[in-house]
């Protein structure tokens, strides 16, 4: 399966795009579908064996609207700036016409001396003068009203077009009877400004939706901004500056101070203080020496760096946040199901609801046709199925580009959904909850006259010439703390029990109790630090000279910065955490006690993991899995969230749907908390959407006209309908913002 992001045209209201969503949803070579109407956009999984993106195109043309491949982030832009331009100048044209034939329509009710008041041909004239631009200008609403009428899938253009033509041709009808002399009609019987003020509100409300609409994209547009736009490169001995995307994989690229990394790349030469806060929301610069990775579209900020590409074009890491960002963004909440199964409904009952209300008054209620016209068109203006269309997107637009600016890949907005809703987190236990790599925890004194850097020393400089990771791990601290090394010699290893050398002509033995027994080496003095330490699942090494004990030294894989503060939080939230993993259980045991975590299951085998986890969820649990390995790939798959750290596999990161960029584990809680956030926008937004239709309708229906005696005017259901849509978006776009809890103290 092949997903693909389609860019759709000719999109007017959630009705539009629900009707296209069905049509793709018939063809049995599209396995899914999600076509957002805010984003007008349509995100599509289909088998590429069976069709092809031209036989999807002509799926969309179908039913009426245009599509094409997504359009590059300048040129989207640039059309989303030329059509809210168009919009802005069409509403300008609309209300410069509306203002006079307010005046010569309505004026006379104020006061205000009105030329021709009497005169009804001429007043009939000049009031269709002012009516005509107005429509001109709103010619595409009639235009796509008109065609999918023709469709039989009206839209929300539909009713505008329905109730401000019936408004116009009442009055053009009224019009040629005062020109003929039929009847006693006169300026007071022209409804020229319903359709008028109609076209102009809606208009407005069409041109602050794209407005703020577009303000919503904006997080995407900054992410595709970063990318630097030259590179300078190494060719031929030559140093040359080229467009970033002519730039190949293996190429050594130089970066001056100040600069943007261009690529992901390796550093071959160079230290420097490197920004990644574009990319990962890390405030601090990392320092990056010869053999650390380097990430694209990060700040060099204070020296020379010579790199090797390893990642151009679509395989840098901002190519894949922005893939993911997008994805996202074009995909749809299970909340949304509602809301898209009332759009495909709403504007036929609508319709329904407007024929009947006028059938009620005319002929039941014996009202005047005026009246019950009123009633008809106000109940076609007031519906607003573009309100209920945005009422999600736009919030999971805002979750989803808020996470990213902060360092959290949000593949889905089901996953943004699913989030709030988990009851237990499991960690895996090393490269999750732990560095993945021994460090020394511990050094114990045995011997009273030799110091603890002591000790370190002569280990250090006995296994400075081992390739052990626990040997590493000595040498490194020793370096840490700037220990000069001394020269061994004779060095031995002694596979699975330690080393031995000779240090300054004295007989150094490094290793496990075992190794000392078999040197006559009495350890039954010291059997209770080791013990101690064991229980704590550290591993411990015994340093002896010349058949004397010196010290202890106690590995242990250490715990990842705020990984307990990362749990304690959860704790206090009231979800339940625990520990997976493959080690033996003394030492997941020693790591749960540490971070406060009671559930332990250890001695895991990889594909073991995805059945515990489905054994929890048989209980009941909504589980996430927060990994970084490729064995920890089945489990989050299994899991209802699965959580990839950015520094794992490209496997987890796969398949993990959520990625935290930056390898912090207290981004695991905000994921959770702006889970929370965007769904409580979500359901104020649609609280609204439903609440303003369910309520307006009725209410442009004439329901409280029997007990008030007051009826909706048809131009004031328009401005209604016109700012639900607005609103909706702006209580969206308040999001910017909120910032989580995960987000604080950082």
């Amino acid at each position: 399966m092949e997903k693909k992001i389609i860019k759709i045209s000719g999109m007017h209201c959630a009705s539009c795009a629900a009707a296209i969503e069905n049509a793709l949803k018939k063809e049995t070579v599209i396995k899914s579908a999600n076509v957002n109407f805010s984003t007008e956009k349509a995100l599509i999984e289909f088998d590429p064996e069976k069709i092809n993106l031209e036989g999807i195109k002509k799926a969309i043309k179908k039913t009426g609207y245009e599509a094409r491949e997504e359009a590059a982030a300048g040129g989207e832009k640039e059309s989303r700036e030329k059509k809210i331009k168009e919009l802005k100048n069409k509403t300008a044209v609309a209300l410069f016409f509306s203002l006079p034939l307010l005046y010569f329509s309505m004026g006379w009710m104020v006061g205000l001396p009105v030329p021709f008041l009497e005169r009804a041909p001429i007043q009939a004239l000049v009031q269709l003068s002012l009516t005509i631009p107005i429509m001109i200008a709103a010619s595409k609403i009639y235009s796509s009203g008109l065609k999918s009428l023709l469709r039989l899938a009206p839209n929300m253009d539909s009713l505008v077009f329905v109730g401000t033509s019936a408004a116009f041709a009442y009055s053009l009808i009224i019009s040629i009877a005062i020109w003929l002399g039929i009847g006693s009609y006169g300026a007071k019987d022209l409804y020229y400004e319903i359709a008028a003020f109609i076209l102009f509100f809606i208009l407005l409300g069409k041109y602050l939706e794209a407005v703020t609409k577009g303000k919503t994209s904006a997080v995407l547009e900054k992410l595709i901004g970063l990318q630097a736009k030259k590179a300078r490169v190494l060719r031929r001995g030559e140093e040359m500056e080229i467009p970033v995307e002519d730039v190949k994989k293996g190429e050594i690229v130089l970066v001056r101070p100040g600069e943007k990394i261009p690529v992901d790349g390796v550093i071959l030469e160079g230290y420097s203080g490197v920004d990644e806060k574009a990319i990962t929301g890390e405030s601090i610069p990392v320092e990056k020496k010869s053999g650390d990775k380097v990430i694209g579209a990060t700040m060099n900020k204070t020296g020379f760096l010579k790199i090797k590409a390893t990642g151009v074009g679509e395989d840098t890491v901002l190519a894949h946040i922005i893939k993911i960002v997008e994805e996202a963004m074009a995909s749809k909440a299970p909340i949304q199901l509602l809301a898209d199964k009332a759009s495909l409904y709403f504007v036929p009952t609508v319709i329904a609801v407007a024929i009947l209300a006028f059938l009620f008054w005319y002929f039941i209620a014996h009202m005047p046709f005026i009246f019950a016209f009123t009633i008809l068109i106000a109940v076609l203006i007031i519906a607003c199925p573009c309100a209920l269309g945005l009422a999600t997107p736009t919030a999971v637009m805002m979750g989803t580009g808020l996470a990213a600016k902060n360092g959290i890949l949000i593949k889905s907005a089901e996953a943004l959904e699913i989030a709030r809703d988990v009851n237990i987190i499991i960690f895996d236990k090393t490269g999750t909850l732990t560095k993945g790599e021994p460090s020394v925890t511990d050094i114990i004194k045995i011997k009273s006259s030799i110091g603890a850097d002591s000790i370190l020393q002569i280990a250090a400089s006995t296994e400075k010439n081992s390739e052990h990771p626990l040997a590493q791990a000595i040498v490194n601290m020793a370096k840490e703390k700037k220990i000069g090394l001394l020269e061994a010699k004779n060095f031995q290893a002694i596979p699975g029990h330690g080393i031995s050398a000779e240090l300054e002509n004295k007989k150094i033995l490094l290793g496990t109790k075992k190794l000392m027994e078999d040197n006559k080496i009495d350890i039954q003095k010291i059997e209770k630090e080791i013990s101690a330490l064991e229980e704590q699942g550290k591993t411990t090494i015994i340093l002896a000279q010349d058949r004397e004990i010196l010290g202890i030294i106690a590995l242990a894989d250490t715990l990842k910065k705020y990984a307990k503060e990362a749990v304690e939080t959860l704790h206090r939230m009231g979800k339940e955490t625990a520990i997976i993993t493959g080690d033996n259980k003394r030492t997941a045991l020693a790591i749960a006690g540490r971070l406060g975590i009671k559930k332990v299951l250890a001695e895991v085998l990889p594909q073991e993991k995805s059945q515990e986890i489905k054994r929890l969820q048989g209980m009941g649990n909504i589980v996430a899995m927060v990994g970084d390995g490729i064995n920890d790939a089945p489990a989050l798959a299994q899991a209802d969230l699965g959580i990839a750290l950015g520094s794992g596999t490209d496997v987890a990161m796969e398949t993990g749907e959520i990625i935290l960029v930056k390898d912090d584990l207290r981004d695991v809680i905000t994921a959770i908390d702006l889970s929370e956030y965007t769904l409580r926008k979500i359901k104020q937004n649609l609280f609204w959407a439903f609440f303003y239709n369910t309520t307006a309708i009725p209410i442009a229906a004439g329901a409280l006209y029997p007990f008030t005696g007051w009826l909706l005017n048809p131009a004031i259901a328009a401005a209604a309908m016109a700012f639900s849509s607005v609103s909706v978006i702006s209580n969206a776009l308040l999001m910017k913002k909120y910032k989580p809890r995960g987000m604080k103290n950082k």
